[in-house]
């Protein structure tokens, strides 16, 4: 009867230690967490911004099909023939907001809430990929000599096609509404309470 007591007591004890026990790290944690937030000076958090750099939030992979065809005439008037190419481009465009471009007016702080002004959204980077481009047909007229150009040509046009049909998509509008939700998540793990963030209605300068 008495070890059955024992037991019993000894049981209430240690569910009494793992309730103090609990109760002790969730207070600790508790503190943890308060100490851990707070409001950083203007200058430190667009250092922090900065670092990122150029935010690329969306990428766009088209495919698109180039036919580039250059005509030739003597004296404005003879045909010598035309030469034609077909291009099968596959390019990528990356758009997202140049960070580098922010400035310290652009943070403003004031009762744990953040005002942030990015620079516009705009495409960042595009670029053709070399193992997926490839010349479907090549056309060379009777009077013509080989054009060894007319492919860098291609290439060039496909990209702006490519670079534009981006933008027409709304490519930029995407990158801006990621960069918003990317960067609120950030700045209120920083501690901030409300976080508002604009953008600049002209890009930035040599874009």
């Amino acid at each position: 009867m008495l070890g059955k007591r024992l037991v019993i007591l000894a049981t209430v004890v240690a569910a009494l230690m793992s309730v103090g026990l609990f109760l002790a790290l969730l207070k600790v944690a508790s503190l943890h967490r308060a100490s851990s937030l707070r409001i950083l000076p203007t200058d430190t958090i667009l250092q922090q911004v900065q670092t990122l750099s150029e935010l690329v939030t969306v990428k766009y992979t088209l495919q698109k099909v180039v036919v580039f065809e250059d005509p030739k005439y003597w004296a404005g008037i003879i045909p010598l023939g035309e030469t034609r190419l077909t291009l099968l481009a596959q390019g990528v465009v990356k758009a997202g907001v140049d960070l580098s471009q922010l400035k310290r007016d652009d943070i403003h702080v004031a009762n744990g809430s953040l005002t942030l002004t990015l620079p516009k959204p705009v495409v960042l980077e595009s670029h053709l990929e070399e193992r997926s481009t490839q010349v479907l047909d090549w056309h060379t007229g009777l009077l013509r000599t080989f054009d060894k150009d007319l492919e860098q040509n291609a290439r060039r046009e496909a990209l702006l096609q490519i670079s534009r049909t981006a933008r027409q998509a709304g490519i930029e509008r995407e990158a801006g509404e990621r960069a918003r939700t990317q960067l609120t998540n950030l700045l209120k793990l920083l501690g901030f309470e409300r976080v508002e963030i604009q953008f600049r209605t002209t890009s930035p300068k040599g874009t």
